[in-house]
């Protein structure tokens, strides 16, 4: 009798055992079916993708299930939907484009890709990235940045600051010093960035470091440019003093400009236009960075372009990058409606190009 009662209680417990492995599968087929429902785990997600959606379609993006190939970088961080990068971005390569496209535009915006477009662009072939040099924008650690990558130096510290802009020991080389195919290729295939700043802002700052403070390893720009600048675009010819800012401006926004410039040869890259640096309608650009907001764009364009781990951008000084109104408007305020209007005519395809807007003293 107590071998029967026994055996009675071991089924009893063999039975209980059954139930709850029974009752813990079924819960787990219904936990599983709950996340993978729609209305659940992937209602959740939802929400983030159609609100990018909507903020592009505000700037006027083509319905498409993908973004145009020739705007997807060629960086290993962002090979898959562009729709996770910043719209900021997104928004700077569609407001080029549209510009790009704009005919009115077309003598502003679009220029040969020359050789002096390619002597401007440094290579990066270890990690195929192109960067197009537009100076008084904060190139020089661009410059140190890539100078690393390609391994002339192993970190940003170590690198010379006279030896950052000699090519021949930077071991950073120029798309121009490849065969036409080689520079076609790299063109095609690379990532390719170039960083902006208001115009004004820039040209304030060109004038100022060669003119006025004038490194007196560039004794040039105060001995022969500027005496050029003042023979010609000075109106009291009996003022002595050196190269005035309004001088400056009388030089840029004269129409015939350019019979100065090939006087200047390549020093004029200081304050010719993005357009003629760059050629921004002409090479399909990955990135472009603004000055105004480096702060953010630097780690961007280290992380589009797949270098994050392998360098960082240099330390930014509080403040540097601010877009200054006051000054600005401090250094046109002596100068003439005319020369100002002028000097925007050129410059008008960098302000469109880029989202800059028309300064407000030329529109008082």
């Amino acid at each position: 009798w107590l071998t029967s009662d026994n055996m009675h209680h071991q089924w009893l417990l063999l039975a209980a055992c059954f139930w709850v492995i029974f009752m813990f599968m079924v819960a787990s087929k219904f936990i599983t079916l709950t996340f993978k429902d729609p209305d659940g785990y992937g209602a959740k997600q939802e929400p983030l993708i159609l609100t990018a959606v909507t903020k592009v379609e505000e700037v006027h993006v083509p319905e498409q299930k993908h973004w145009p190939e020739e705007f997807q970088p060629t960086g290993k961080a962002f090979s898959g939907n562009l729709i996770r990068q910043p719209l900021v971005h997104m928004e700077r390569l569609e407001l080029l484009r549209n510009v790009c496209r704009d005919t009115a535009l077309r003598n502003l915006s679009h220029t040969s890709v020359s050789k002096f477009v390619l002597d401007r662009i440094f290579v990066c072939d270890k990690h195929k990235i192109l960067f197009c040099q537009t100076p008084k924008v904060g190139n020089t650690q661009w410059k140190k940045v890539l100078i690393v990558l390609n391994g002339a130096f192993s970190s940003i510290e170590e690198i010379p600051e006279s030896v950052v802009h000699d090519h021949e020991k930077n071991g950073l080389p120029r798309l121009s010093s490849f065969t036409d195919s080689e520079i076609k290729k790299r063109l095609s295939l690379y990532f390719k960035f170039f960083i902006v700043r208001d115009p004004f802002e820039r040209l304030i700052s060109a004038f100022k470091d060669k003119f006025v403070h004038n490194p007196r390893f560039e004794p040039w720009y105060r001995h022969e440019i500027a005496p050029g600048i003042i023979r010609k675009y000075r109106k009291n010819r009996t003022e002595t003093r050196g190269l005035q800012f309004e001088d400056f401006v009388r030089y840029l926004g004269d129409p015939n400009h350019r019979w100065l410039d090939v006087q200047f040869g390549d020093h004029i890259i200081h304050w010719v236009t993005y357009v003629e640096l760059c050629a921004p309608c002409e090479i399909t650009y990955s990135v472009i960075g603004h000055h105004e907001t480096l702060e953010d764009d630097a780690p961007y364009i280290l992380k589009a372009a797949g270098i994050d781990h392998l360098v960082s951008y240099p330390t930014i000084p509080p403040g540097i990058t601010v877009y200054n109104k006051t000054k600005v408007e401090r250094y046109f305020s002596g100068i003439s409606k005319r020369d100002i209007r002028r000097l925007y005519a050129r410059f008008e395809g960098d302000f469109k190009l880029f989202g800059y807007r028309e300064p407000d003293f030329l529109l008082n």
